[in-house]
């Protein structure tokens, strides 16, 4: 919502217009009224508040009035996520319970101008930088980004090492106490991960399904999940939105997924993509959005680009910014944080 200053009211206004191909007045009025019991006058006010900041427009005159998103693309379309979750997840407006196959006809053009300029005046070459550093300043820096990447991404998913016992363990192959098996395993297995798409980042240039189900098997590797491409349904915490229970429309969304990716044009689309389409078709029965942030920064590599750590994001934030684009597809928080990373690696790595 580029941190624009509206009413709670005037939030929930739009979290019904952004996800709807057009709605009436009288149809928002009855909507609010389990939270507010508005005047005709008081949401034209509303209405026109949000018409003049451009996050609305008007289609139909008269009777025929409606209010539609301004942005066609439905995954740039703004939503107030905090509004959002104040809801249970069963009683959220409008949330998809069920794939979209619709999203692969907007996965492109999906970074402003503006968006683009500011991005790519920070980013750095992540050849030229490294090649500065001398051999055990560039070592250090490596093993650096590895604790931190391995901890962070370990942490969304609800590993309780805490950074300085990560980095005892990457460094020293000393277990921390009061940890399970499962939690060590897993850190160990990013940083794998990591080193194995490091070595091989010129292999990412194009993704397939095999170069994709090798490195998910690097992540879970040891941790009782199964491998390949998965025969059941899975369910996710948090939300109603339910993947594929089939294997054929899984198979089929991840090859609409690969080339989707490998189409696009610009390497920071590829990247994300990745980051929120993976995790949405949840293709293996567990380690779907570790492999996503793996997948991402192997192509941001292979590509000369820093890799993400993600290691000032807030895990329950990152995690309501994947589960707002299950349930409305909308983007916008995902590739905040993204871009936010993006310029956090450039400004904190390889020094």
């Amino acid at each position: 919502m580029n941190d624009t200053n509206i009413s709670p009211r005037q939030s929930l206004i739009l979290n019904y217009i952004s996800p709807s191909d057009g709605i009436s007045r009288g149809e928002l009025e009855e909507k609010l009224k389990p939270s507010y019991i508005v005047s005709k006058p008081t949401l034209i006010r509303d209405l026109d508040i949000l018409l003049k900041l451009e996050l609305v427009k008007i289609v139909g005159k008269g009777k025929n009035t409606k209010y539609i998103p301004l942005i066609d693309n439905l995954l740039l379309r703004p939503f107030d996520i905090n509004r959002y979750f104040e809801m249970d997840p069963d009683n959220r407006v409008g949330a998809k319970k069920s794939f979209n196959f619709k999203v692969f006809d907007n996965l492109e053009i999906l970074f402003y101008e503006k968006e683009l300029a500011h991005i790519q005046s920070e980013i750095k070459s992540f050849k030229a930088e490294t090649k500065k550093l001398s051999p055990d300043i560039l070592k250090r820096e490596l093993e650096r980004f590895t604790i931190e990447l391995s901890w962070k991404s370990s942490k969304i998913e609800g590993n309780t090492y805490s950074l300085l016992e990560t980095e005892t363990l990457i460094k020293d192959n000393r277990e921390a106490r009061g940890k399970t098996k499962e939690e060590t395993q897993m850190i160990l297995n990013h940083k794998d991960a990591f080193n194995q798409t490091l070595k091989n980042r010129r292999d990412f240039k194009s993704i397939n399904m095999s170069l994709i189900i090798q490195l998910h098997n690097i992540l879970v590797d040891k941790l009782s999940i199964s491998s390949g491409i998965r025969k059941q349904a899975v369910g996710i915490t948090g939300t109603v939105y339910e993947p594929f229970d089939n294997e054929y429309q899984t198979r089929e969304a991840m090859e609409k997924f690969i080339n989707a990716v490998n189409s696009a044009s610009l390497v920071l689309e590829k990247a994300l993509i990745i980051s929120f389409m993976l995790p949405y078709i949840q293709p293996f029965a567990d380690g779907n959005k570790r492999t996503a942030r793996m997948l991402a920064n192997a192509v941001l590599l292979a590509y000369d680009l820093y890799p993400l750590s993600y290691r000032n994001v807030d895990e329950d934030e990152f995690k309501k910014a994947l589960i707002l684009f299950y349930e409305q597809n909308s983007i916008v928080y995902i590739k905040k944080i993204f871009m936010e990373q993006l310029l956090f690696a450039s400004k904190n790595y390889f020094k």
